[in-house]
């Protein structure tokens, strides 16, 4: 059979987000090619219900093991043949086994690493959304899917523009350099002073992209871009000196791809993640996403700028934890992922994301990430450092 003609089943973790939104956007497209097989939540069981009704998956999964008996409940009374799951060990036998052959694993932080980790020893074709993944054991992700066969593609915009650059996700010996390109967030332009009063509300309104509360933070913080880079240390095998940023405010061109013979290769497309989403689905055939191509002439002008360290001190904090290698990028992701949920619950200020996150840094020296039991142990250590300094300010206040 050839990849067109094969149907694929295909599990959606994170069904619930904005990503997996889009997922199942670019899935009901295809009826003949795709179906849904696995649908994952967190918590919203009604609004996993609903996608069940939609989409009738043969599985879903409450990640809160305490939900199970709504979820339950919930498929029988709406006449559902789909089989009720709970708990993150459900979630990791479903992506290892014969439910579904492609997992999009679109789960937000590390509560996303394990499931992520057995589809890709399971060999399975790997929609990678769940970036901390790869920062906190990219090493680890990327050596188990070689063995196993899994294709790991990228559904980052800048990385998979730059799977779709090199066509493939082996940057070999003819690439000089990669440049990843960031809107600059909702704060580009501003300097350090200007963002001390920042709050929520303003940090998560982004001006490209629909995305999550975390992920929004990350991107006003330029965190989410330091993050990238690491994943793209990861997926394509280049040091950090190969690796660049440009602000590129249009979000039109995704990320850059510099030859050894002077020749860039860049991907452009409107800021719309059903783009990235039908790469992984069709590859190596092109599908149809949903979204219109690019009309450079409504768009006008495409600007760049360098990223400005200083006002954005996370992008420099996440190049020295690449640096540094080993258990460091695990403590920054940890670090900041604490930072962050306590910003967005009003706790400490957004200069504080970055002071916390080079508290930790500074607290637990880089030590070597020879298993996932290591790296979950820093993982757990620059959580404890970080809310232990959360509320020690807190009670100083």
């Amino acid at each position: 059979m050839t990849a067109s003609s094969t149907l694929q089943r295909v599990a959606v973790f994170g069904a619930t987000g904005s990503i997996g939104a889009s997922a199942l956007d670019v899935i009901a497209r295809h009826p003949q090619r795709l179906r849904v097989a696995v649908l994952a939540a967190g918590s919203q069981v009604e609004a996993l219900l609903d996608l069940c009704q939609r989409h009738r998956p043969r599985h879903a999964v409450i990640a809160r093991e305490d939900l199970f008996p709504a979820l339950r409940d919930g498929l029988r009374e709406r006449g559902l043949e789909t089989e009720a799951h709970a708990g993150m060990a459900a979630l990791d036998a479903l992506a290892a086994g014969d439910a579904c052959d492609t997992v999009v694993a679109a789960i937000v932080g590390a509560a996303g690493l394990s499931s992520t980790l057995s589809a890709a020893r399971a060999g399975k074709r790997l929609l990678l959304a769940n970036k901390e993944s790869l920062v906190l054991a990219g090493e680890l992700m990327t050596r188990a899917a070689d063995a196993a066969g899994a294709d790991i593609i990228p559904i980052d915009s800048e990385h998979n523009a730059i799977f779709q650059c090199l066509r493939s996700r082996q940057a070999k010996g003819d690439v000089r350099r990669i440049v990843l390109t960031a809107s600059g967030g909702p704060f580009r332009g501003r300097r350090r002073t200007e963002l001390a009063d920042v709050t929520p509300a303003q940090a998560v309104a982004h001006p490209k992209w629909s995305m999550g509360p975390k992920i929004s933070v990350d991107s006003a913080t330029l965190m989410n871009k330091g993050l990238e880079l690491i994943e793209a240390h990861h997926l394509f095998g280049l040091s950090g000196d190969r690796l660049g940023v440009l602000v590129h405010p249009q979000s039109l061109v995704h990320s850059l791809v510099e030859f050894v013979d002077g020749s860039t290769l860049a991907q452009l497309g409107l800021p719309d993640m059903r783009t990235a989403l039908a790469v992984g689905l069709g590859w190596p055939d092109r599908i149809d996403s949903g979204v219109a191509g690019l009309d450079l002439l409504t768009q006008g002008r495409l600007d760049f700028e360098a990223p400005d360290m200083d006002a954005f001190p996370c992008l420099r904090l996440a190049c020295g934890a690449l640096d540094a290698g080993g258990t460091a990028p695990a403590i920054l992701n940890a670090a900041n992922e604490v930072a962050v949920s306590a910003f967005l619950q009003g706790k400490i200020r957004f200069l504080s994301i970055p002071a916390l996150v080079e508290e930790a840094l500074a607290a637990l020296p880089a030590a070597p990430a020879d298993s996932l039991e290591a790296l979950l142990e820093a993982d757990a250590r620059a959580r404890r450092i970080t809310e232990t300094t959360i509320a020690g300010h807190a009670a100083r206040a």
